[in-house]
């Protein structure tokens, strides 16, 4: 096992990777196709607007997509690992402080220093993919005859607002309060040149809801072969994040109603949440799965001897990962887990301080099951569990399990469901956000579902972090609901690392990212984010978030 942790990436490097031009370089390189050229033979060649959508959607999926395979550096691994990357820098899960932890740069939040390579892999990553989106859109004409090319457009629109809607909520604090602040710079299928200002808020989730409207209405038809792929239900989806984001509830509950519908009717998904039955073993690893709207399709050739995917820092059966070989699982913070009813089914999604899980008696781990899966021993293979190591996210049947493949849940039906709730509620509606919440846990998660916080918009916050956990959103919701970012307090403690063992409060300047200096070097019209410093262990004793107190 290649075992090293590295955070820094110094300025010099940092350039490099730039490959001698600004990251958000719009200009073809070497033999590509000239962008005219493209113009003139997208509408008579719809294969070749198909290979580039490929090429858009693997950008997510490859491991090492921004430095490539042979860097070989694990946290860069696509969407994935960008997503628990974005969960660290949150409240609700953590892994040791160790050298072997590559993912700590977040956990620490070192990952605001803007010459780590941490921070700078998620900016580059979705401005690539924004970059391989407008190339495409630019290739194909908004009043195309061809069905194919329609549909290849309407993905790529919705595709970089899923980008923008990924970058956006960690450079600028909230909508309802900065919506007129630099946030990020909005590119496009017209942008020329190499140097680009940061645009407002508003702009860019201007931006964001006229690509989504627009993929909307090109998407009417479209029936996919793959869920790997966007179709109407994820556009209304998008829409909904979009809208919750920007505080217009009343159409942030209609787009999540009508993505829910139209997943009804989706290839491969029937709008119904995961049952009791099956979130009672480890899953949320398989793109089949008939409550998955959107996920990315890993298989076991993609991501072999790589560790630079999600099994081998969120799995926890893998038999060649970071997780399993060196003890680096992803744990639930105790504050968390201590607030979910012993009757739902989903604390069994972790085991408890005495290493067990009842949904471990329900799988079968090489000859082990049960407690001993936990308690298995074997050198350079798997160190025992720590308390309160997550057994949420499986490994596929019949998977070798020293390949560390595993799909990516980008978009659930779960999710749309909580939007309902949250929404429906802060518009004003709070008996139908309630019995919306009330039906799906009652359902799905937990019989003898009471409220467990104060407030109902808390306890939909709670049930996103529960539900989400460990999907990327735990930090965007901090963001987006004005929250403190809390890991301990004086009552509870943690059973966060002393290193991690801090809280910050909303509004710190320290919670927004920084932009990658090479970057900022580059571009001469970019500003940075500055403000706060570092913190460290014991710093904000006494806040407060409404779930945890």
């Amino acid at each position: 096992m290649n075992i090293r942790k590295t955070y820094a990436l110094p300025l010099m490097a940092a350039a490099a990777l730039a490959a001698g031009c600004s990251d958000l370089d719009l200009m073809p390189e070497g033999n590509i196709i000239t962008e005219d050229t493209k113009k003139e033979v997208g509408e008579i060649m719809p294969d070749r607007a198909a290979a580039d959508l490929t090429g858009l959607y693997n950008k997510m999926a490859s491991p090492c997509p921004v430095l490539g395979l042979s860097a070989d550096y694990p946290d860069d691994g696509g969407y994935s690992i960008t997503c628990v990357l974005f969960d660290m820098n949150a409240a609700d899960i953590t892994g040791p402080d160790a050298g072997y932890n590559w993912l700590s740069t977040s956990s620490e939040w070192a990952d605001r220093n803007p010459n780590y390579r941490n921070p700078a892999l998620r900016w580059r990553l979705f401005y690539q993919q924004i970059k391989l989106a407008n190339d495409i859109i630019r290739g194909i004409s908004r009043d195309t005859e061809s069905d194919d090319l329609r549909y290849t457009l309407g993905q790529a629109l919705a595709v970089r607002a899923f980008d923008y809607l990924n970058l956006a909520p960690y450079y600028q604090f909230n909508y309802a309060t900065s919506a007129d602040k630099l946030c990020v710079p909005y590119i496009d299928e017209t942008s020329e040149g190499n140097a680009f200002a940061r645009n407002t808020v508003r702009e860019v989730y201007d931006h964001i809801l006229a690509d989504l409207t627009d993929a909307i209405a090109l998407l009417d038809g479209y029936k996919r072969s793959t869920k790997a792929n966007v179709d109407v239900c994820v556009a209304y989806g998008l829409r909904a994040r979009a809208y919750l984001a920007m505080e217009k509830w009343a159409e942030a509950a209609a787009d999540a109603t009508a993505a829910l519908e139209a997943a009804q009717t989706s290839p491969g998904c029937d709008g119904q949440p995961y049952s009791m039955a099956e979130v009672s073993r480890p899953t949320f690893c398989t793109l089949e799965d008939h409550n998955w709207m959107w996920g990315i399709k890993m298989t076991d050739a993609m991501v072999a001897g790589s560790y630079s995917s999600w099994p081998s820092w969120l799995g926890s059966f893998s038999k060649n990962a970071y997780s399993t070989a060196v003890g680096q699982y992803a744990v639930i913070n105790t504050m968390l887990y201590d607030k979910i009813p012993d009757t739902d089914i989903r604390k069994q999604w972790w085991v408890d301080e005495n290493l067990h899980s009842d949904n471990l008696a329900n799988i079968t781990w090489d000859g082990l099951t049960g407690d001993d899966i936990a308690l298995a021993n074997v050198a350079d293979v798997k160190m025992p569990y720590l308390p309160y190591t997550n057994v949420k996210f499986g490994f596929q049947e019949g998977s070798d399990l020293t390949k560390n493949g595993g799909d990516w849940a980008i978009m659930r039906v779960e999710e749309m469901i909580l939007i309902q709730a949250e929404a429906y509620a802060k518009a004003g509606d709070e008996a139908k956000g309630r019995q919306i919440l009330t039906d799906f846990v009652t359902n799905y998660r937990n019989p003898a579902y009471t409220q467990v916080c104060r407030t109902f918009a808390d306890e939909v916050w709670m049930q996103r972090r529960v539900e989400l956990w460990g999907e990327g959103f735990a930090m965007s919701d901090v963001m987006r609901l004005g929250k403190n970012m809390v890991r301990f307090n004086e009552s509870h403690g943690s059973n966060y690392p002393a290193n991690f063992q801090f809280n910050v409060e909303y509004g710190d300047p320290y919670m927004l990212l920084r932009i990658p200096q090479s970057e900022v070097t580059s571009n001469k019209d970019i500003i940075q984010n500055t403000g706060g410093v570092q913190p460290i262990a014991g710093d904000g004793a006494g806040l407060t978030d409404g779930v945890t107190d």
